[in-house]
């Protein structure tokens, strides 16, 4: 079975130790290749130099999350810009707005999505995109910009019926990841996830964060690990009556194909 993780922060410390043995137990999981999150300068440019170093099994996205945008400064608009140039960057972010947490003040996240979005229309590759608790906001500026990009990913989503079908109107992916295993925070994702089209499916795991809570035997720890995806497949499964190995195939095509991956012989 072929699984793609479009998106999995292995540049976060928790992987410095054994990065290498949870690259093989992916591929002992059935994952052909993995997607690496940038979420500010340092993040995307380490992403960018281990899938420019192994880009048969990583790709990666470069930007600045949310949580960050008060740091976005002119300087590092080029620096994300001069990344996103490179093949192994196949997609613009982590980017978009969180008014849960609000890290960084409202207005430079509302300017640091929309010069991501600038620089994903130059180079031509889609978003990756990360939105909590600010989708009016962050529907706006998408539908501004939408025809000059040539498409995107909202990441995990965990948000409304309503806000779901606002994004497919807008033809985008949607990334689901272990947020749908947790029997607590999911049950409303759960109960939604068949509204959305096999063709706009992708899975991810986000880790090391939102370990999947319906793992057996349950893991000792609480990181997460790319892995584990095959319980994000699971779960969607259950939840849609879909075929296991069917929505495997459909999920490596989608992501193929937004990112741009024909490269792969998988």
């Amino acid at each position: 079975m072929n699984l793609i993780d479009i998106g999995a922060n292995l540049t976060h410390k928790s992987f410095e130790h054994d990065f290498q043995q949870v690259v093989d137990d992916a591929r002992s999981a059935g994952l052909t290749h993995i997607i690496l999150t940038g979420t500010d300068r340092t993040t995307s440019e380490a992403a960018s130099r281990f899938s420019g170093a192994n880009p048969d099994f990583f790709s990666s996205t470069a930007g600045f999350h949310p949580h960050v945008a008060q740091t976005f400064t002119a300087g590092e608009y080029a620096a994300v810009a001069a990344l996103c140039e490179l093949g192994q960057v196949v997609a613009v972010g982590e980017t978009g707005l969180d008014f849960n947490r609000n890290f960084s003040p409202r207005k430079d996240q509302l300017n640091c999505f929309e010069k991501h979005l600038e620089i994903a229309a130059s180079v031509r590759k889609p978003v990756f995109l990360h939105q909590r608790d600010a989708h009016a906001d962050f529907l706006s500026i998408l539908k501004r910009h939408r025809g000059r990009i040539s498409g995107g990913v909202v990441h995990c989503f965990t948000d409304t019926l309503a806000a779901l079908r606002d994004y497919l109107e807008l033809d985008m992916y949607i990334g689901i990841t272990g947020w749908i295993c947790d029997e607590r925070r999911g049950a409303d994702l759960q109960s939604i996830v068949g509204h959305v089209p096999p063709e706009r499916l992708l899975l991810e795991t986000d880790a090391p964060y939102l370990l999947p809570r319906n793992l057996l035997p349950k893991p000792a720890g609480r990181r997460n690990e790319p892995k584990y995806l095959p319980a994000v497949l699971d779960k969607i499964a259950e939840c849609t009556g879909g075929d296991r190995a069917e929505i495997a195939r459909q999920t490596t095509e989608n992501a193929i194909r937004l990112f741009g991956l024909e490269r792969l012989s998988l």
